[in-house]
């Protein structure tokens, strides 16, 4: 990295924690734009040039992770399935869940922060749905790419749209227990649990899942 590169790369870093101190401090709607630059000591204009609208300074840190599980996918092993590969990246140890579930109350505080401030603005809500549709987008193309039959892209949507459909309901489980339960110290443990049981359903193709009940006239 050049000196030119590595300048940027700070200016960009102490944009992005200023406006996670000023978000942290006071949520996400009530801080301005302005007000991050003021802080960071640059122009308006230079956090514009970073980050184009103001939920980029929020979601920065989130949306690599998307780009992760669809690199997961695209260079996993010849014959392991885009399933594996998904599941295995999107449940890697580490990260500030299992901080959580080893006593570490500062990450509990900051998940609490994070989860708190999603939950507070619809702004943020709305970017993460679609932060969520871009990368199954992105994993769509990919399985598509793959298998270069025209008629397989549905099923590559398909596809796609049922892995994102289990990190969708990890992110609102975790939610839900971080901003409500007094000692989430299982809540590691509990995704896992969960998420084992929504890969097998997927694994076994649903087939006896949401079948419905036998019509009242039959046997």
């Amino acid at each position: 990295m050049s000196l030119r590169e590595l300048k940027k790369e700070q200016t960009r870093q102490r944009i992005a924690e200023t406006a996670w101190r000023l978000f942290a401090e006071r949520g996400f709607d009530r801080v301005t734009v302005v007000e991050v630059a003021r802080e960071a000591q640059v122009s308006e204009a230079t956090v514009f040039n970073y980050f184009p609208i103001k939920e980029d300074l929020f979601y920065s840190r989130f949306e690599a992770f998307g780009e992760q599980l669809v690199e997961a996918v695209r260079s996993r092993e010849p014959g392991e399935s885009a399933l594996t590969a998904f599941r295995r990246q999107l449940l890697a140890s580490g990260g500030l869940l299992a901080r959580v579930e080893a006593g570490d109350t500062d990450a509990l505080n900051q998940l609490r922060t994070v989860n708190r401030m999603i939950a507070n603005s619809p702004a943020l809500q709305a970017r993460e749905q679609r932060t969520l549709t871009t990368c199954a987008d992105a994993l769509a193309a990919t399985l598509a790419a793959e298998s270069g039959a025209p008629d397989d892209e549905f099923t590559a949507r398909v596809t796609a749209n049922a892995l994102l459909g289990v990190h969708r309901a990890l992110l609102d489980h975790v939610r839900h227990r971080i901003l409500t339960d007094d000692e989430p110290a299982r809540l590691a443990a509990d995704v896992q649990r969960l998420a084992a049981r929504a890969f097998a359903l997927l694994e076994d193709g649903m087939r006896d899942h949401a079948a419905g009940p036998a019509h009242p006239s039959a046997g």
